[in-house]
């Protein structure tokens, strides 16, 4: 059988509700087709009121038809779009169209600078054939077409300005860029590469010590994680033995309260017997007496008075010991003293758990030999934050409270018993036992250094400035240009000036307190030999437009 030839476009299989080709068509038992998520969005509107309506010849239907996809439109569909694919390829999405084309247009494969218009290959073929079109400038096919010509002088951006640093056409060049340095656009573009390549060798090699830094902090990661998780084996292990010894030694406490209890109630059941006896004695020969004193018969009284009176004097009284008090106040006593005690002992070990598990003090019963180098030294860094509690009205802090200033003017905080009044002065948040290490940055060399205890008065004069009293230590800097260090009122000049950046060191346990110029080396500044006898807080003095920020560890080892 000949195959019958039928004529057909795609306007004629359109939805009347999207106004485009159908998809997933069905049709409804009026005849007419929708696609089904056209149709579908129509009657979701009208659930409320249980008709439904087609949308092209408004025939109502009760209850909600059940959809069904329509195949045979579906199956033409599909053979109309392959039928299209075979044709000359048009212009898909995001490719350039033909400016000459009609009806359906074809894909442009380039585009004429001169002519300002784009063309596909048929009709591209006059700029290679004809003479007058041979000259023009063919380019690769765009969209951005109008964005190549000068808009002042509707010439083709064949220029770059260095002077001004814009494309520009060769007539700009005579007026509006005249005497600038240009150069072809080609020329420019080769050197700009040139330095793209450059920039992405930086960018590489900046990238890799990312990546190394960012696997190195995974290492550092998992290995915090398998410590800690150790760490909180041990502990659990520490305690669980602590707590045995405290329930052993409950237990012969216990033991002995009973033994000396059963102890004394012997003796006390012992004593009780006797004075019961005695009190039955001495009732039964009152009882007598009694008698006596009524007996009529003088005789016979006179012979009985004798007898009973002899008899009626206690013989071992005397050997009755009568203990006033049996308690055990002494034992609750000791106790409560020995609870006492070990809630100091508590309260002062485990005061601040540092951040890294090496400088949990507590648990060291071996001091490591001190740092040396850099590296040694950030094994112990501590994440200080300054606290705003403390700041003075004249300071203020960054958001990440890492960096104090000089406002320059008073500007009231609320009022609280930690803040300093007096001195330009805050303190850290966080406190530090065992080993800690943090690093500071002055921004002109004017302030002070310093470590505290956290008792420091916050008024007055020499009563809360750091260094001027037993509770903190000071390396400072603040007049003549003199470097020095104070701890109790009493100074001690150094010969080396403290530098912008300074490493400062705490052994809790050893007493030492050392702060260092940062270099690729550790330079001692100056050191102190003390007994510290409660937790440290880092503290900073600043003066009028004065900044100093503690340096995060991140931070220091990215750089």
């Amino acid at each position: 059988m000949a195959e019958v030839s039928i004529s057909v476009n795609q306007d004629e299989f359109c939805c009347s509700v999207c106004l485009d080709v159908l998809k997933n068509p069905v049709t409804v038992s009026c005849g007419h087709t929708f696609c089904m998520v056209c149709i579908n969005n129509c009657w979701d509107q009208e659930d409320q009121r249980g008709i439904y309506s087609c949308p092209q010849c408004n025939e109502t239907f009760t209850p909600r038809p059940v959809l069904q996809k329509n195949s045979l439109v579906a199956g033409i569909l599909e053979k109309l779009k392959n039928m299209d694919l075979q044709a000359a390829s048009p212009a898909g999405s995001g490719k350039v169209e033909c400016d000459v084309c009609t009806g359906r247009k074809l894909r442009a494969v380039k585009s004429c600078l001169t002519c300002l218009a784009s063309f596909c290959e048929t009709h591209l073929k006059p700029h290679y054939e004809a003479p007058a079109l041979n000259k023009h400038k063919l380019v690769k096919a765009s969209k951005q077409l109008q964005e190549k010509i000068c808009s002042q002088h509707d010439k083709p951006i064949e220029i770059y300005c260095k002077t001004d640093n814009s494309p520009i056409c060769y007539m700009c060049t005579m007026h509006e860029h005249k005497g600038h340095d240009t150069v072809a656009a080609e020329a420019e573009r080769t050197q700009k590469q040139s330095e793209i390549k450059e920039i992405q060798e930086k960018m590489q090699r900046r990238l890799q010590k990312k990546e190394k830094m960012l696997q190195e902090l995974k290492v550092e990661i998992n290995t915090l994680k398998i410590s800690a998780q150790a760490a909180v084996e041990d502990s659990e292990k520490i305690f669980t033995e602590m707590i045995r010894s405290i329930e052993k030694k409950r237990s012969e406490v216990m033991e002995l309260i009973r033994d000396q209890e059963e102890t004394g109630l012997s003796e006390a059941e012992e004593l009780l017997e006797k004075l019961e006896q005695q009190i039955s004695d001495l009732k039964r020969k009152n009882t007598e007496l009694n008698q006596l004193s009524q007996t009529e018969d003088h005789i016979s009284f006179l012979q009985s008075f004798h007898t009973l009176c002899i008899s009626s004097e206690p013989k071992d009284s005397s050997s009755i010991s009568i203990h006033h008090q049996l308690s055990f106040d002494g034992v609750k006593k000791s106790l409560t003293d020995l609870k006492d005690r070990l809630e100091q002992f508590y309260n002062w070990e485990f005061s601040v758990v540092p951040a890294q598990s090496s400088t949990v003090g507590v648990l060291q019963t071996v001091s490591a030999l001190e740092p040396k180098t850099r590296s040694d030294f950030l094994q112990y860094f501590c994440q200080l934050h300054l606290d705003p509690n403390t700041l003075h009205h004249y300071l203020s802090l960054t958001k990440n409270m890492k960096e104090v200033c000089s406002r320059g003017s008073e500007d009231r905080y609320p009022d609280h018993p930690d803040r300093f009044d007096y001195r330009n002065q805050v303190l850290s948040k966080e406190s530090v036992c065992g080993r800690a290490y943090w690093e500071v940055y002055m921004n002109n060399l004017i302030g002070s250094i310093s470590v505290s205890y956290k008792g420091i008065s916050r008024k007055g004069d020499n009563e809360s400035m750091f260094g001027r009293n037993d509770q903190s230590w000071s390396l400072e800097r603040f007049s003549s240009n003199r470097p020095s260090f104070w701890h109790n009122n009493t100074e001690t000049i150094l010969t080396k000036r403290p530098p912008r950046r300074v490493g400062v060191y705490v052994d809790h346990r050893a007493g030492i307190l050392s702060f260092y110029e940062i270099s690729d080396t550790m330079t001692l500044l100056h050191t102190v030999q003390t007994t510290f006898t409660q937790p440290l807080y880092a503290g900073i003095r600043i003066s009028t437009g004065s900044s100093v920020k503690l340096y995060d560890l991140v931070e220091i080892r990215s750089e």
